[in-house]
């Protein structure tokens, strides 16, 4: 029998604390297990189930909500030949790399200015994050009123600064109905880029910046070496988030233009629900739907990496 440190017999557990001790695990693990049991059911039915059953239908002829034949790859390799499709990813491109940038840009700045003592800096505050809580849906019809073109609200102002026949033809010309979508999103989407950046900006640790104006820091070089660095992970974490919401644009292009004049504004996840139910072509439509998923998931997956590391390198 083997001693204690003092050198005296260990003391056996009486068979009550050793019967007692097992049952007290299994019903911890039990309790864990009932806990997990509703997210482990929610993933299993709506992202598990529906990815395997789009998986499935890429593989078929799928039309008019009825299997016909198995086609392989088919419908992936019309990806490739689709050029109404390829329109709508260079959209889709445009958009984003458009918005993303001038959001960051603008939400980062604009949290800098209201960071500071500023007199109605609450009240501005308050204001600057209520587009956020506007249905995108409900922001699109507000572009309808706002860019009419013969008497709204903007082409009023244009006319009434610049004169009789400068109105712009937000929405019948093109190019500027895709700006008009890229706006209303920038308006909408900023906010949220600002909120998130001024939470992190007031998270700062202030004793770095009072040690540096001590030293002879000026503003410009507390921006660049102190508040820069130390914003980089979470300005690529909101820089994630917003590539991947971007990506998925629906609401304001279609309720704005319907991916009019032409295919102007068509972005990618409007061609997709068009060709799964409009032309019913939901084999066709769940191929799309890996394509973007695909992109995005290697946007994601790089942006990811250069996060952790960028944390690791903090830790």
């Amino acid at each position: 029998m083997s001693q204690t440190s003092e050198g005296l017999p260990p003391v056996p557990e009486s068979p009550t604390e050793a019967a007692v001790a097992p049952v007290s695990a299994t019903r911890t693990d039990r309790t864990k297990s009932l806990f997990i049991l509703p997210a482990v059911v929610w993933i299993l039915l709506f992202t598990i189930f529906p990815l395997l059953y789009a998986l499935r239908t890429s593989f078929y002829s799928f039309r008019y909500g009825k299997i016909n034949q198995f086609v392989g790859l088919d419908n992936f390799a019309r990806l490739f030949t689709d050029q109404n499709l390829h329109s709508g990813l260079k959209v889709t491109l445009i958009f984003v790399t458009v918005t993303v940038t001038v959001e960051m840009l603008l939400g980062f700045g604009l949290a800098i200015l209201l960071n500071r003592e500023i007199r109605g800096r609450n009240v501005l505050r308050a204001i600057m994050i209520l587009p956020l809580f506007a249905t995108p849906v409900a922001v699109g019809y507000l572009g309808i009123t706002l860019y009419y073109e013969r008497n709204g609200p903007i082409n009023s102002l244009v006319r009434l600064l610049l004169g009789t026949g400068s109105e712009i033809p937000w929405l019948s010309d093109p190019t500027w109905a895709l700006i008009s979508v890229m706006i209303l999103d920038i308006w909408q989407w900023t906010p949220f880029v600002f909120l998130i950046c001024l939470a992190a900006l007031q998270g700062l640790p202030q004793d770095l910046f009072e040690a540096a104006r001590v030293d002879g820091g000026t503003g410009p070089q507390l921006f660049r070496y102190i508040t820069l660095p130390l914003m980089t992970p979470i300005l690529f974490l909101i820089l994630l988030l917003r590539l991947v919401e971007a990506f998925k644009v629906f609401d304001i292009p279609t309720s704005l233009t319907l991916g009019g004049p032409g295919r102007a504004t068509e972005v990618y996840s409007l061609f997709t629900y068009r060709t799964a139910l409009r032309f019913f072509d939901h084999g066709y439509a769940a191929a799309q739907g890996f394509l973007l998923l695909f992109i995005v998931m290697l946007i994601v997956s790089l942006l990811f990496g250069r996060i952790r590391g960028l944390y690791e390198y903090e830790g």
